[in-house]
């Protein structure tokens, strides 16, 4: 039998993160209590104590939330405005949209589509889309549809341009799953969701093409993957996941690819899932990740 997630009724997630300053995390606890909410869980982050950044992660119940939560966000204004923060609330109850974007390699694809099926990943998963159709017949089986937009050449726009329609008003975030196509500037801008990219790759080492045959070139001990969010700076963006496996001499290029695969597919999945549980807070070039595990 499957674990499926059970919907989190009638549970908000709190995050906040801004100037550190003397009273914050009373102004947030009372704030939840003088509407109802009684604390599930609290995680925070303090970078400096003396003028750093404050991060925060609050999950509360309170009966009734929905007629409730534009209450709460007009007192999160009121409260929390004036002290400089920002803040996000949601309704755990409600899971976020993943499209998942995929080229020829299935394996993070498959992987992500398996934890969806077994209720793994609190996400809904309106589409698939691809620049090839070899995965078509393995989405289709699980349900979910799949888009075929061909990527040629070195003029991407109008298949950036059928992406974005396709997308437009349907997700709340994106992930490339070994798509091999690199993201315009231009449709980063449009977009107007996270994207999430898994690089094989322990970055910043062997950023870009090959890295399995860049890693047997310096005969690496390690290899690695990394999840991050996608920016105009290629394999740049802020790190959510890495993993590592252990390699040696005796292993081919290809030894190393079939080993990193399963690497790649543990650590989008964390990454995906946490980003899903609003877990992850970006803060310029870097994250915090408030996890269960150091």
């Amino acid at each position: 039998m499957s674990p499926h997630i059970e919907p989190k009724r009638d549970q908000a997630c709190l995050i906040v993160h801004g100037p550190d300053q003397p009273g914050l995390v009373a102004a947030v606890t009372g704030l939840i209590t003088r509407n109802k909410g009684n604390i599930v869980t609290l995680d925070q982050y303090s970078d400096n104590p003396e003028g750093g950044a404050f991060f925060q992660r609050v999950v509360f119940h309170r009966p009734d939330l929905a007629a409730a939560i534009d209450d709460i966000e007009a007192d999160l204004a009121k409260t929390l405005k004036p002290l400089g923060v920002q803040w996000t609330l949601t309704d755990q109850s409600i899971p976020k949209r993943m499209a998942i974007l995929a080229s020829t390699s299935d394996h993070c694809l498959l992987e992500l589509l398996w934890r969806h099926r077994r209720g793994e990943l609190p996400v809904t998963i309106p589409m698939v889309i691809s620049n090839h159709t070899n995965t078509a017949e393995d989405v289709r089986a699980f349900g979910i549809p799949f888009f075929h937009v061909p990527s040629q050449g070195p003029d991407k726009s109008e298949a950036e341009a059928k992406i974005l329609e396709l997308l437009k008003g349907n997700v709340d975030f994106v992930v490339l799953a070994r798509y091999m196509q690199i993201i315009s500037e231009d449709f980063l801008e449009k977009v107007g969701v996270p994207i999430i990219n898994i690089h094989h790759s322990f970055l910043p080492a062997f950023i870009g093409a090959a890295p399995y045959r860049k890693a047997k070139e310096r005969g690496v001990k390690l290899i690695g993957a990394t999840s991050h969010y996608v920016t105009k700076d290629l394999d740049e963006g802020p790190i959510i996941e890495q993993d590592i496996a252990r390699v040696d001499h005796r292993m081919s290029a290809a030894d190393l690819q079939a080993r990193g695969a399963y690497v790649e597919r543990a650590v989008l999945s964390r990454a995906v899932q946490w980003h899903a549980e609003d877990r992850v807070i970006r803060h310029g070039n870097h994250t915090i990740v408030f996890t269960d595990r150091p």
